[in-house]
């Protein structure tokens, strides 16, 4: 990417900082597009290293607004498109703002591609668009099913970004990360819930134990985003980012109990669990897609990525509220 003028859309999200960071060491010239708001917060760009932050181009708008995304991605040879609203039970309760910024914001993306001639956009998809496995591994056929508002509304955006291909030779490549997670990630997520609580806490409140997921280091997650961005094989396609693996939540809860060294007692909190038609209970991906396309396949390991998550969260513990359930 050295030299390459980019834009990451979400990038003041976990996956997209973490992007961002990847792409300034690599000598990309990097436009970052982030939510505006009053008070110019950046997210979690705001804590990458000085020497990396002073390289960004920051841009903050809306990704509804037709004419901020169509200036944003001026100029550039290649749109990581990240931005979303991913949180499931937030979904809940305002589908409709889910909706909206999910599948409207990829639909002003897509245009503005269109009519600029954008070299490469790299849409981000989700593995919750497959629901509960009805087989596994979970390959790109598998069926789409929305379990939820926002599962619903990223099938509406993947569905988009391949007519956009189809219809108007867009080039678009769909990633399709499963469970992401590393240091910044925000407690929204099972695997910082469980640390922040088990480092400060003699209980640790959670939901269903029983859901199974495959978990991806973010290194790795980024390093697919970036083989997708220059491999021409992967036009058009779908393609899944995982571990082709997967451990039960109960099961992952005792890991990390073991790796931190407590034991602490386990509540379930009615509040975490979602509709029982809703709830994913199984998640396993196949990577065969990613390995012949992009030439992507993890390299670190769950035990080594919850070490270094788990030194992350212990030396940033003040940017976590154990005793809420963030939504």
């Amino acid at each position: 990417m050295k030299d390459k003028s980019v834009l990451v859309t979400g990038a003041g999200g976990f996956i997209a900082s973490h992007l961002v960071e990847r792409l300034v060491t690599e000598g990309a010239k990097v436009r970052a597009f982030v939510r505006y708001n009053s008070r110019g917060d950046v997210g979690l760009l705001r804590l990458l290293p000085g020497e990396v932050f002073s390289q960004l181009e920051i841009v903050a708008g809306d990704l509804r607004d037709v004419e901020a995304v169509r200036s944003a991605m001026k100029n550039v040879d290649t749109v990581f498109h990240l931005g979303a609203l991913i949180a499931i039970p937030y979904s809940y309760v305002h589908p409709r703002e889910v909706i909206e910024t999910n599948v409207m914001g990829t639909l002003n993306v897509l245009m503005a591609a269109r009519e600029l001639g954008t070299p490469r956009v790299v849409h981000t998809s989700t593995s919750e668009v497959y629901g509960t496995a009805q087989y596994v591994p979970i390959d790109e056929r598998h069926p789409l099913q929305g379990q939820s508002p926002y599962s619903a509304s990223k099938i509406g955006a993947d569905r988009i970004a391949e007519s956009f291909y189809r219809s108007f030779n867009v080039p678009v490549v769909t990633i399709r990360p499963f469970n992401t997670y590393g240091p910044r990630q925000s407690a929204r997520a099972v695997i910082p819930t469980i640390i922040s609580q088990v480092l400060t806490r003699d209980e640790v409140k959670l939901g269903s134990l029983d859901p199974m997921r495959d978990f991806t280091f973010v290194a790795d997650t980024v390093a697919g985003f970036l083989r997708a961005a220059s491999a021409d094989r992967a036009l058009g396609e779908e393609i899944n980012l995982g571990n082709d693996n997967t451990i039960r939540i109960g099961d992952l809860v005792e890991k990390i109990f073991g790796m931190i060294g407590k034991s602490p007692k386990v509540l379930t909190d009615t509040q975490r669990i979602r509709p029982d038609k809703s709830e994913v209970l199984k998640l396993w991906a196949s990577n065969h897609k990613a390995k012949e396309l992009i030439g992507w396949e993890p390299l670190i390991s769950l035990d080594e990525g919850l070490r270094r998550t788990i030194e992350w969260i212990s030396a940033h513990l003040d940017l976590y509220q154990p005793d809420r359930y963030m939504v």
